[in-house]
C-alpha cells in the first residue's frame, strides 16, 4: 500500500509541475546555434557559415505563448576560381505558440513571421558587388514537447506549412515559395527552459 501511495504521489507531482510550465504568466527561453564547414577535395573549393538565434516567450494565458527569436547569420563561400560570396543576415522572428494536452507530453503549433535583412557581396578579379537582401515569410509548425523535468521541455517539430519572399533590392528580384514539408525522418530536436 505505501509503495502505491509513494507511486501515485510520484506521479501526481509530475503531472502538476509539468502543467505549470505553460501556466499564465510563465516565460520559455530557447534557441538555435548552429555551424557548417565543408571543403571540395582536391579543389580551392570550400564553405564556412554561423549563426545564432536566441529566442524567449511569455505565456499570455494558460498555454498560450507569444514571443520572439532575434539572430544572426554568416556564410562564407569561395569556389576556388577567384569567386567569394560572403552573406550576413540579422534574423528577427516573432511567434505564437499553443500547447495541447496534460501532463509531461503536449502537443503544440506555433505561428511564426520570420524576417531577415542582410548583403552579399561578391568579390571577383574583376571587382566587388554587393547586394542588399530581404526575406519575409509566415510559417505554421506543428510539434510535441516532453517534460522531463519542471522547468526543461524537449521539443521535437517540423516545418509544417510555409510561405516565403525573399528579395533582391539591388537588381529589383523577388522569389516567392509556398510548400508544405511535415518530412517525419527530418525533424528538428530542441530544448526549451520555462520559468
Amino acid at each position: 500500500m505505501k509503495k502505491l501511495f509513494l507511486t501515485l504521489t510520484a506521479v501526481t507531482a509530475l503531472t502538476v509541475a509539468s502543467h505549470a510550465q505553460t501556466e499564465q504568466g510563465k516565460f520559455l527561453i530557447g534557441g538555435q546555434v548552429g555551424f557548417q564547414t565543408s571543403k571540395q577535395k582536391d579543389a580551392d573549393s570550400k564553405f564556412n557559415s554561423f549563426s545564432i538565434n536566441p529566442t524567449a516567450g511569455y505565456f499570455v494565458s494558460d498555454n498560450w505563448a507569444v514571443g520572439t527569436g532575434i539572430g544572426y547569420s554568416w556564410s562564407n563561400r569561395d569556389n576556388g576560381m577567384d569567386q567569394e560570396f560572403k552573406t550576413n543576415w540579422f534574423n528577427v522572428s516573432p511567434f505564437v505558440r499553443n500547447y495541447i494536452g496534460e501532463g509531461q507530453f503536449k502537443f503544440f503549433s506555433q505561428l511564426s513571421v520570420p524576417m531577415a535583412w542582410g548583403k552579399q557581396t561578391v568579390e571577383t578579379l574583376a571587382g566587388t558587388t554587393e547586394t542588399k537582401l530581404e526575406h519575409y515569410g509566415v510559417e505554421l509548425a506543428p510539434g510535441f514537447a516532453f517534460f522531463p523535468a519542471s522547468n526543461v521541455g524537449i521539443e521535437l517539430k517540423v516545418r509544417g506549412l510555409y510561405f516565403e519572399s525573399q528579395k533582391d533590392k539591388t537588381n529589383d528580384l523577388t522569389n516567392n515559395t509556398f510548400g508544405l514539408d511535415v518530412n517525419s525522418l527530418a525533424p528538428t530536436l530542441g530544448v526549451q527552459f520555462y520559468f
